[in-house]
């Protein structure tokens, strides 16, 4: 009976760890999923997971607020409250704090007392400004020029950030054809291995050889660890600039094939590059700041209007009633207009003026250096491009070439014809050749890119890709 209970307890145990056993395996089968990355999640990511992106974002929804601030401002001002003080009644009327209570005047009292007195005050002032002789226009289109200033600033970051997102991408994807190749090598060394013991064996070639083709393998595994370390680290730069969590090494990259080699048509105008429209924009906001200068020496019409209540503890007569100061026992209303000019600040605001035209000269200035440096930069890529293309298009015949040579001298090898020297050249050259075709479709990749990049379109890079 024992004995029974012992495996009735034992069996459920055994279940319990096989079910762990199986779920754990499973988690484990789970979380190694690799998570598949094109080119355009890539910069989806980039858009709407960088923290700095963010900030750029936050302060371009704060910057369009000053646009109905300034519009605000046609809105009347109604102040209102209530004061009690003790004061001295050597004016009959007290005294009130200034701020949004007109105060009233009157005679001094007849003899000069230090008898503190309570008074109180309660009342609303209302001021209005409908009429600014262009001001209110000029502060509204100088928020509206910040507005799109920061939304250039934004776009401008945003483009340089997918563009280093992208150029990260593309020196991936050449690492990890890089490691294929360094596989490669491995792969037919360790094949050459074999051969040679089996040649060796039967006499017919030396045993240096095994050592040659152990050394070459070595060789070849360290060029793969260091070649996939620098394939890890881009792409943890890539989630970074992407946001995500995962570790680098459950990143798969999807986009791999060019699907053209045909240059864009012409048609991106340098008035839609990121770089020109910030310019542009600063620019903008010189002008909408000078404009603002210029109408800040106009008049300032003011409407205002007054009502309060007031009480005082003496009377006109001079006597004293403290209690009637806490009353509010006297009410005044009044109603007027004020215009202003600011006469001594021309000379002030002339030299502000002159300040900002000289700025505004130097955005001209600016912009025109951008226009060239854009220009510019456009036929350079694409010079660049017809030569990575006429390149690329040479790395398959040579890679062609060499792989015939190869499979040529190694079947030669086999048959004790040739030494190890000359297969290992073969196979040296075949190396190169797949390292070169590797090499010409990065730069032709960058120098697409480069297109991209100079023509402010990053549309034109990734039709590209499938």
């Amino acid at each position: 009976m024992a004995a029974y209970s012992s495996r009735t307890h034992r069996f459920p145990l055994a279940i319990f760890h096989f079910v762990s056993l199986f779920f754990l395996t499973g988690l484990q089968t789970i979380s190694a999923q690799p998570i598949r990355l094109s080119i355009k999640e890539t910069l989806q990511k980039v858009q709407n997971n960088l923290p700095q992106l963010e900030a750029y974002r936050q302060q371009m929804a704060a910057s369009k607020e000053n646009i109905p601030l300034a519009k605000n401002s046609l809105v009347p001002d109604l102040t209102a409250g209530y004061q009690v003080n003790m004061a001295t009644f050597n004016n009959i009327t007290g005294m009130s704090y200034p701020g949004f209570l007109l105060p009233i005047s009157g005679p001094p009292s007849i003899s000069n007392e230090l008898n503190f007195i309570p008074g109180t005050a309660l009342g609303a002032l209302i001021k209005w400004n409908p009429f600014t002789f262009g001001q209110r226009n000029a502060a509204i289109e100088k928020a509206t020029a910040q507005y799109k200033q920061a939304n250039a600033a934004y776009n401008e970051q945003l483009f340089q950030y997918q563009y280093s997102a992208l150029n990260l991408y593309l020196e991936a994807l050449y690492l990890k054809q890089v490691t294929s190749i360094s596989q490669a090598v491995i792969e037919r060394n360790r094949k050459g291995l074999e051969q040679s013991l089996v040649l060796a064996k039967n006499g017919l070639k030396p045993g240096i050889d095994t050592a040659q083709f152990q050394s070459v393998i070595t060789q070849a595994e360290i060029d793969y660890l260091q070649t996939e370390r620098t394939y890890l680290q881009k792409l943890t730069e890539l989630t970074r600039l992407t946001g995500i969590m995962t570790a680098a090494d459950s990143i798969e990259l999807t986009d791999t094939v060019f699907r053209s080699l045909l240059l864009p048509a012409a048609n991106s105008s340098i008035e839609n590059h990121p770089l020109y429209q910030s310019i542009e924009a600063q620019r903008t906001t010189t002008a909408a700041g000078l404009k603002e200068i210029q109408r800040s020496w106009a008049p300032q019409l003011d409407i205002w209007g007054n009502v309060y209540a007031r009480g005082s503890g003496v009377n006109a007569s001079g006597e004293v009633n403290k209690a009637d100061g806490f009353r509010l026992s006297r009410t005044n209303a009044g109603i007027g207009l004020q215009l202003s000019m600011p006469v001594l600040q021309y000379s002030k605001i002339n030299i502000r003026k002159k300040q900002y035209q000289y700025l505004l000269k130097a955005d001209e200035a600016r912009l025109a250096q951008a226009s060239l440096d854009i220009s510019k930069q456009i036929e350079a890529a694409e010079w660049q491009y017809r030569q990575d293309a006429k390149i690329a298009a040479k790395t398959p015949v040579q890679l062609k070439v060499a792989t015939d040579v190869y499979e040529g001298l190694k079947l030669s090898y086999e048959a004790g014809l040739i030494d190890y020297t000359r297969l290992y050249q073969s196979q040296y050259e075949l190396t190169k050749a797949a390292l070169n075709q590797a090499n010409a479709q990065l730069q032709l990749s960058r120098s697409f890119l480069a297109i991209a990049i100079a023509k402010g379109n990053l549309d034109i890079f990734l039709d590209q890709f499938n």
